[in-house]
């Protein structure tokens, strides 16, 4: 069974922590990895190298995996150069997630450029991280094994919500000929299975899991405004 048979119809979870927060160190991602493993995750996604490495070494399931970094001049993050690629799959990752936005790319000149060349040099599935259905629709044609919805919202030209973007999730389905993963702002059990209905082949949660700084104000935030609500009325 390949790797992306494996996570059909379930859940895949990010795990993931910057250095500005109190979980990041590879050793933390790890345990909370095996954590995700014992509650019925498919898979992991990973940020980095070492934290790759670490997950592999903690969990029996696939991994996809990406480097987040900053290239001086360009304005993507999520694996921007064969560089980066060539390190997540050195750390053991069994498919790599890419920024495949129309933005300007170091190694490529958009999105489906950059996919085309890592379809050339690697001999692993390519997940392309898209923000609006022409650039899924790109990424596709280009040679990606899947395409996420990870960064809708996330460009200054995709449409801005507050929730996640179903309506790009169905259009893409009926757009693209390889399985659709959908990620970004998905809070809830029941907006995962909503996923599912419209499609997603797999979906991928992250902050509502895995991020208790943010999780807990989301709390607190809506308990200020049911305080704040009964205080005026």
């Amino acid at each position: 069974m390949n790797m992306l048979e494996q996570v059909r119809g379930k859940l895949i979870a990010s795990c993931q922590a910057l250095p500005d927060e109190p979980l990041y160190g590879s050793h933390i991602m790890a345990v909370m990895a095996r954590a995700l493993e014992i509650g019925g995750a498919a898979c992991i996604r990973a940020n980095s190298p070492a934290d790759i490495a670490a997950i592999k070494e903690a969990v029996n399931l696939p991994v996809v995996g990406l480097f987040k970094a900053s290239v001086p001049g360009f304005s993507l993050h999520i694996t921007p150069t064969l560089e980066h690629a060539h390190a997540v799959v050195a750390a053991g990752a069994d498919m790599v997630a890419v920024d495949a936005t129309s933005r300007p790319h170091p190694d490529g000149d958009d999105g489906a450029g950059f996919i085309a060349r890592l379809k050339a040099e690697l001999d692993i599935p390519i997940l392309a991280d898209i923000s609006t259905l022409e650039e899924g629709v790109a990424a596709a044609d280009a040679g990606a094994d899947a395409v996420g919805t990870t960064l809708a919202g996330y460009t200054p030209y995709s449409r801005q919500l507050e929730t996640w973007d179903a309506e790009l999730l169905r259009d893409l389905v009926s757009a693209v000929d390889v399985p659709v993963i959908a990620e970004g702002r998905i809070w809830t059990p029941a907006e995962a299975r909503q996923a599912l209905d419209m499609g997603a082949y797999a979906v991928v949660v992250g902050s509502a899991i895995t991020r208790p700084r943010l999780i807990t104000a989301r709390f607190v935030r809506a308990m200020q405004a049911d305080r704040r609500a009964a205080e005026d009325a």
